[in-house]
Order: C-alpha cells, then sequence, then structure tokens
C-alpha cells in the first residue's frame, strides 16, 4: 500500500510540473494604421465611441422600439445564443477530463454448479449447488495531465466557445445594422410616394388647365397629349414605391421574429426619415481590432486551433493513469456492505503509443495547417474590417456632399416652375418649357429623398461597420469559466 501511495505522490507531481505540448497561443500581428487614410468624414470626430447605442442618436423612438424588439425576438440570434450554450456544454466535456471517473455496480445472480464430493469408500460423486452471489464496488479511472493533452482540449474549447460568443454578438450587429436600414429604407419610399403624390397632383391640374385652355384656342392638343404623357409617367413610379413599402414592411417583421405583415398597421403611417446630428465618434483604426465581434470571433478561432496543435502532439507522449477497484461480496443480501475488507485493487498504468501507422504525425500535420488557415483568415478579418470602415467614411462624406447640391437643385428647379409657367400664360414660352421645369423638378426632389436616405443609411453602415451595438446585450455575458 504505501509504494502505491508512493506512485500516486510521484505521479501528481509530474502531472503539475509537467508542461502542455505544443505553443502557447499569441495574437498573430497585423499592421494596423494609426490614423484612417482618408480625409474624416463631414461630422465625425476620432474621439472613441462614448454610447454604443448608435440608434439612439437618431432620437426616433419607433426605430428604438424596433431595435430593442428585434434584439428580443429574432430567430437568428436565438439560434446564436443556442450555440453559445451547445459551446459551453462542450467545454464541460471536455473539462472532465480533468478530474477521475468513478462507477458504481451492483450486481444480484443466482449459480448453479456442479461440485465433486468425496464419499467414505474413498471415491467421489458428483452434486449440484445453487447459492446467491450480491456484489457491490467501485471502480476509479484517473488519467493524468502529465503533457498536457487536457489542458490544450480545454483551451480550445475555451476558445471555441469564445468564439461562438462573439459570433453571436456579431449577429446582434448584423441585426440591429439590418433594421436600422431597412427602416430608413422605408422612410425613404414612403417620402418618395409622398412627393410622387404631390407631383401627380400638380401634374393633373395642369393637364386639367391645357386642356381648357385648348378649348379656348389658346393651347394645342399637342400640349395636351404631352401633360398626359408625364402625368401617366408619373403615375408608373407609385405601383413601385408602394412594392418598396410593402417589401420593408415585410423584412422589419421577420427581423422581429413576425410574420410578414404584423407590422403594417404600425408603420404605414408616414414619417421623417431619422438624421443624426453631427459628432459621430468613430474612434481609430487601432480600437477597431478590440470593437468588432468578427475580429474577435477570428483571434478566438486562432486560439482554439493553436490549443489543438498543441493537443495532437501531446498524443506522441506516454498517458498514466490511475485505477482502482474494491467492492463487497456477499451471498446474502443482508450481508452485503461497502468495504475495503473483502476485495480491492489499485495501481497505476502507462500507455505509450508504439505503432500507429502514422496516424499521430498526420493529426499533427492537419491541426497545425487549420491552425495557419486560422491566422490568415484572421489577417484577412482585419484588413477587411479596415476597409469596411474606410469606405464607410467615403460613402457617407460623399453622399453628405451629393445631398447639399441636390437640395440646392431642388430650389432652383422649384423658381423654374414658378417662372415656367408665369412666362407660359404671358405666352413667352411654349407648354414644353413647363413640362420640362415640371418634370426636371420631381426628378430632383425625388433624388434628393434618395440621397436622404443613403446618408442616413451610410451612417448605419458606418456604425455597422465599426462593431456598434454588440455590448447590448440582454442575455448576459456567458462566462468561459477558468
Amino acid at each position: 500500500m504505501k509504494r502505491i501511495t508512493s506512485i500516486v505522490v510521484a505521479l501528481s507531481i509530474l502531472q503539475l510540473a509537467g508542461c502542455a505540448a505544443g505553443l502557447s497561443y499569441r495574437r498573430p500581428e497585423v499592421s494596423v494604421p494609426k490614423q484612417w487614410t482618408v480625409e474624416p468624414a463631414r461630422g465625425t470626430t476620432t474621439k472613441e465611441p462614448a454610447n454604443d447605442e448608435w440608434w439612439s442618436s437618431f432620437h426616433d423612438p419607433e426605430l428604438n422600439s424596433l431595435v430593442e424588439r428585434a434584439v428580443q425576438r429574432n430567430l437568428d440570434l436565438q439560434l446564436a445564443l443556442e450555440r453559445v450554450q451547445e459551446a459551453r456544454a462542450a467545454r464541460g466535456v471536455v473539462r472532465s477530463g480533468y478530474f477521475p471517473s468513478i462507477d458504481a455496480t451492483t450486481s444480484a445472480t443466482r449459480n448453479r454448479q456442479i461440485v465433486i464430493l468425496p464419499v467414505a469408500s474413498g471415491s467421489v460423486k458428483t452434486a449440484h449447488v445453487e447459492f446467491n452471489d450480491f456484489q457491490g464496488g467501485l471502480a476509479v479511472s484517473w488519467e493524468l495531465d502529465v503533457f498536457g493533452g487536457t489542458r490544450r482540449g480545454v483551451q480550445a474549447a475555451t476558445a471555441d466557445l469564445a468564439s461562438q460568443e462573439q459570433n453571436r454578438r456579431d449577429v446582434l450587429v448584423i441585426l440591429q445594422g439590418d433594421v436600422g436600414t431597412t427602416y430608413v429604407q422605408l422612410r425613404g419610399f414612403q417620402r418618395r410616394l409622398e412627393i410622387a403624390n404631390k407631383n401627380i397632383k400638380t401634374l393633373q391640374e395642369t393637364l386639367d388647365l391645357t386642356a381648357a385652355r385648348a378649348k379656348s384656342g389658346l393651347a394645342t392638343e399637342l400640349d395636351v397629349s404631352r401633360a398626359a404623357a408625364q402625368l401617366d409617367s408619373t403615375k408608373a413610379v407609385v405601383p413601385t414605391l408602394v412594392g418598396g413599402i410593402d417589401v420593408s414592411i415585410h423584412h422589419l417583421s421577420v427581423l422581429l421574429g413576425e410574420e410578414p405583415g404584423a407590422l403594417r398597421a404600425e408603420l404605414e403611417k408616414t414619417s421623417p426619415i431619422p438624421t443624426a446630428g453631427p459628432g459621430v465618434e468613430v474612434g481609430l483604426p487601432t480600437d477597431l481590432v478590440e470593437r468588432r465581434p468578427d475580429i474577435r470571433r477570428a483571434e478566438a478561432q486562432v486560439a482554439a486551433a493553436t490549443a489543438r496543435v498543441g493537443e495532437a502532439k501531446a498524443e506522441l507522449f506516454p498517458r498514466f493513469l490511475l485505477t482502482g477497484t474494491a467492492g463487497r461480496q456477499a451471498t446474502q443480501l443482508h450481508d452485503l456492505t461497502l468495504g475495503l475488507n473483502n476485495f480491492f485493487s489499485a495501481g497505476p498504468a502507462i500507455s505509450l503509443p508504439l505503432f500507429t501507422g502514422g496516424r499521430i504525425r498526420s493529426n499533427i500535420a492537419v491541426q497545425t495547417a487549420r491552425q495557419r488557415e486560422t491566422v490568415i483568415s484572421y489577417k484577412s478579418t482585419v484588413l477587411t474590417a479596415l476597409e469596411e470602415v474606410q469606405n464607410s467614411l467615403v460613402n457617407y462624406s460623399d453622399e453628405q456632399d451629393r445631398s447639399d447640391r441636390l437640395n440646392g437643385a431642388v430650389e432652383h428647379n422649384q423658381l423654374a416652375v414658378t417662372l415656367a409657367m408665369e412666362q407660359y400664360r404671358a405666352g413667352l414660352v411654349d407648354f414644353l418649357s413647363v413640362l420640362d421645369a415640371q418634370r426636371e423638378l420631381y426628378e430632383s426632389e425625388d433624388q434628393l429623398v434618395q440621397s436622404q436616405t443613403n446618408v442616413t443609411t451610410d451612417l448605419v453602415g458606418l456604425y455597422r461597420a465599426l462593431g456598434g451595438g454588440w455590448s447590448t446585450d440582454i442575455y448576459g455575458t456567458i462566462s468561459n469559466g477558468p
């Protein structure tokens, strides 16, 4: 017994002092500029974002409500959460390798045997003997993690859990961006429909006036036909805008985990296109590595792959196990009690892979290749994130300039329509000049609304590219554990 105790102590010390196989994880190095390489967009600042709830900057209660409900009900987000729970449970499975495995067994059998009995004459005879056999015992097995195979497995499972958590946050960021973009597009379609209906009313009045003037000989049938054609062309835009409104409402409903038409009564009333004030905080490129969930997910995948290389290398080394059994056997049930005074066995075991047909070496090569793949993927994710942010800054800045120019065009076209009508009534210009002025006014107003919509959607895209919104976590942070 003293020898067994000495062996157990020695192996435990070896486990504690042993080094885990493989290399420990280090974050891959990626060159990240200290400043954005594009000109700062108007209304932005390089201050680190203080408020992660970017949608609140639009001061639109309906948008705030939609985002909040989407976070609570969206099915893709719920699916991502279940994958986090799955990864956490899988980590628990791997982590169980740290601890001994203890099994309890009981059995009850009725046995019949043939026994040989001596007789007085010196001969023997056989007889049948029946008896009960009751057994109860414990079996213990504990693999000592001397070369760190279990430790590397736990590290890999922990990194997998972190990866799924960051994936859930990435789904959250994408969801909030989709809700914001779709909502802004909905308000844009509604505003464009208002302008189209207003223009249709104006064109109808123009057509009626032209028809009346034609009856009086002050206009021609050609003028009437041109006015009617322009009216029909404008009416033809209405179905497209109505379809855009319907599609937007359907998509928002599904994002909120409801059937496509559930939000129609709530959203069919027209509201202004949301706009955010100046002072949009975008931070610096170095902040992006910590803020974007997809980058952090890619980094966790590198950590998991690195640990699995060590887990594969640990198979090259011996495995040390401690095993033991103890129990009691009796022929009567009431005599069966747990104890060590009936039978027991205990001792160490060593398993050494001598020949595996190249399986272990091949597995190491597989895991090493996968680790290199994750490093490449991580670097690509960082560069793509930098590109997305800088493209979003360019788009946001350029669209603001375009919107300013279109706003000026609308003002000039409104004046042109007024002057054309006055000159037409005075007989200074033909009716075609009036129609051209009205058409150009409608086109510039429609383009202005589209540009205003794009300004806001580009801003939402910028917030999304920056990883905004991931800290809005109604489910709570899932701990990686020790």
